[in-house]
């Protein structure tokens, strides 16, 4: 059976955040896309709720061996590994993510925030550093992309932290944490938020939202413009998101964002992302030197 059979039938458009958007550029598109089918099929096989976790994981050392050209047995990998050779890219990053979803498998509570971090550095780091590469970026955007995209992790993991204790036992949030506010697991899987767990999640995404004052500065400092726009968007809702976290308790209540939501924080952005960037060339040109 090839691994997009396993597929949930979420798409990259499903996505809390943006995923090779319009402001892409669309020689950057179908890389940026072949990764995502790989990775989302990586992830629903992690999450399956039919499969036991030794199918689980022989299924992503499948998917691995379909990067590395040890097999064609999944046409997600054949199409990724193509990708990733035409534009002489590593399978690293792919390889980190597959790392993270057999965590998932197999590793089901969080010791503190340095445990999650450390989960993170496979399982959401890796994807802005490939969007990166793509576009040929200085890896000395690194630091600021993990942050970005260590927040956009737990931003998930606060919106659905219900969910992934009900349906599959994992728990993402702290242990740390949950004991430092006097909540236990258990609460996470009423309807509606203890006051003990409330303060738990408050917590968690004012901490997250200082991980997001950490990527402030990445959309400036990405030289192609499509992609500071995108980032600079993502960056607008993510900020957008952890208010609402900190305000709504996401057992009960919406802590999404809406279409009309995404389109005036989209909106925003851009406008922002491009009134700064223009800002940034003329001041540049105008301390240029005459005649250079």
């Amino acid at each position: 059976m090839d691994a997009s059979a396993l597929r949930s039938g979420k798409g990259h458009r499903d996505e809390n955040f943006p995923v090779a958007s319009f402001l892409i550029h669309r020689r950057h598109r179908e890389p940026i896309l072949a990764f995502y089918n790989f990775v989302r099929t990586a992830d629903d096989i992690a999450d399956h709720a039919a499969l036991a976790a030794p199918e689980k994981l022989k299924l992503l050392d499948r998917l691995d061996g379909g990067l590395t050209g040890a097999n064609d047995d999944d046409a997600v990998a054949v199409r990724l590994r193509q990708a990733l050779n035409a534009r002489g890219l590593s399978p690293k990053h792919a390889q980190d993510l597959l790392t993270a979803f057999r965590l998932d498998v197999t590793k089901l509570r969080y010791r503190d925030w340095d445990d999650l971090m450390s989960y993170c550095a496979f399982s959401a780091m890796p994807v802005g550093r490939f969007v990166c590469d793509v576009h040929g970026e200085s890896r000395a955007l690194w630091p600021a992309n993990d942050a970005l995209c260590a927040a956009l992790q737990v931003i998930n993991h606060l919106q659905d932290c219900r969910e992934d204790y009900l349906n599959l036992n994992r728990v993402y949030i702290p242990q740390d944490a949950l004991s430092a506010s006097r909540a236990n697991i258990e609460a996470l899987g009423k309807a509606r938020a203890s006051p003990a767990l409330r303060d738990c999640l408050r917590q968690l995404a004012a901490r997250t939202e200082a991980l997001l004052a950490e990527s402030d500065g990445f959309a400036a400092a990405i030289a192609d413009w499509r992609l500071s726009l995108e980032v600079s968007v993502i960056n607008t809702l993510a900020h957008r998101l952890t208010r609402i976290l900190r305000r709504r308790d996401p057992l009960s209540e919406k802590v999404h964002l809406g279409i009309a939501g995404v389109a005036g924080a989209t909106a925003i952005a851009i406008s922002y992302g491009a009134s700064h960037r223009i800002g940034r060339r003329l001041a540049a040109g105008a301390h240029k030197p005459r005649g250079a």
